[in-house]
């Protein structure tokens, strides 16, 4: 999980494609809870934030023609990331009512090169997470309650595996084995989906 892929170039081909509505859908559900995390990230309220996500993709819709890959990898990130950057700088500035520190605000417009990279590194951390979510949510049917609680306890919440073996009356061995098959089975699914997710081939 170490070469973490970002967008599929062949996708951002399809979305160029305004009647590939699927390519926009699976689009939207790869990027969209990404930048509402980063917006409120950024202080902006949840209503606030959802109109800025709105905002940010009416402005990729209106200018994914013009991106071109690069061969960095990172090209889009930062692309997604400079739209992402001016979108928040443009809703704070229309809206002096919002709660944003001005240290904030003033990093936003004073160190827009910083920021870019920041909001990439950013972008790529949701974005991974978000994978990490759209693949446990895949595989999740494929295991019962007690190995799917076995594993999110310890996994996720961070539970100590004996911690979690008195819970849930088992063996420290069982709670190790449903981890590992649980991960070991969402592994799988990012691996396959690797098309969905990978911007090089």
């Amino acid at each position: 999980m170490n070469n973490w892929p970002e967008t599929n170039t062949s996708l951002i081909r399809r979305i160029k494609e305004s009647a590939d509505d699927a390519a926009w859908s699976h689009f939207l559900s790869i990027y969209r809870p990404v930048v509402m995390r980063l917006a409120m990230s950024r202080g902006l309220q949840h209503a606030d934030a959802e109109d800025l996500t709105q905002i940010v993709f009416s402005s990729v819709a209106a200018a994914i023609d013009k991106y071109r890959p690069q061969r960095d990898e990172r090209q889009f990130r930062y692309w997604l990331g400079r739209i992402c950057r001016n979108a928040i700088v443009n809703a704070i500035t229309r809206n002096p009512a919002q709660k944003v520190e001005l240290r904030e605000f003033d990093r936003l417009c004073e160190e827009p090169a910083r920021e870019a990279s920041d909001l990439s590194a950013e972008l790529l951390k949701l974005t991974r997470a978000e994978a990490i979510r759209w693949a446990a949510g895949q595989v999740r049917p494929e295991f019962t309650e007690d190995t799917w609680q076995m594993f999110w306890l310890s996994s996720i919440d961070g539970q100590a595996s004996s911690d979690v073996a008195t819970r849930m009356k088992k063996t420290r061995g069982a709670v190790y084995i449903a981890r590992c098959r649980v991960i070991q089975r969402i592994k799988e699914v990012l691996m396959q989906s690797s098309d969905l997710w990978s911007e090089g081939q």
